[in-house]
């Protein structure tokens, strides 16, 4: 018995020094690092995918994108080029539809619209998902908490967003390490 959990808890601290080391360096572009030149479809769809790779979080592609835009769910491209707006809608649409049904992800964003700006929005969510990746994934105790200082319906249901999403992310992340790792790793 005492070599079983001996085993396991081996097996727990490798997983999480490299579920740690996954979201150590994670960083979402801000509002004003978006490319706001207009990029392609493809070039839309190989940028978000950058960021998306290394949380493990499933990659979007150029049907889904056309798929958001013929169902109204961001605005269409102008001509055939996507601007900083729709770039945010779209990661925030890659990462949150893990958790959410995307007719909520767009009540979600005309919730948000009444109350604030596009790139405010957007910067507080990249903002607030690297800070609870960061808590989730045990690279922090605690989450900071000042970074939504202000209270609204919003902000708490952004909030709920992204912890489900965190805790998402932390979950698939974990089982595909497990599935990754050695015979001799997991042998009990």
């Amino acid at each position: 018995m005492l070599l079983l959990r001996y085993n396991m808890t081996m097996t727990d601290a490798k997983i999480k020094i490299r579920l740690q080391a996954s979201v150590a360096n994670f960083h979402l572009p801000r509002y004003h690092e978006l490319p706001n030149v207009g990029l392609y479809l493809e070039q839309v769809t190989q940028y978000i995918n950058s960021f998306l790779g290394s949380v493990s979080c499933a990659e979007i592609t150029t049907s889904m994108i056309s798929n958001y835009v013929k169902k109204g769910f961001i605005p269409s491209p102008q001509k055939k080029q996507y601007d900083a707006d729709r770039i945010a809608y779209l990661i925030f649409i890659a990462i949150t539809k893990n958790v959410l049904p995307l007719e909520n992800i767009v009540a979600l964003f005309e919730m948000q619209k009444t109350s604030y700006s596009i790139p405010m929005a957007y910067n507080y969510f990249c903002c607030e998902l690297e800070n609870m990746l960061s808590y989730v994934f045990g690279l922090k105790d605690k989450p900071e908490k000042n970074l939504g200082v202000t209270t609204s319906d919003e902000k708490d249901l952004l909030r709920n967003v992204i912890i489900s999403v965190s805790h998402s992310l932390y979950l698939s992340a974990y089982f595909s390490e497990i599935k990754r790792m050695s015979p001799e790793d997991l042998r009990l």
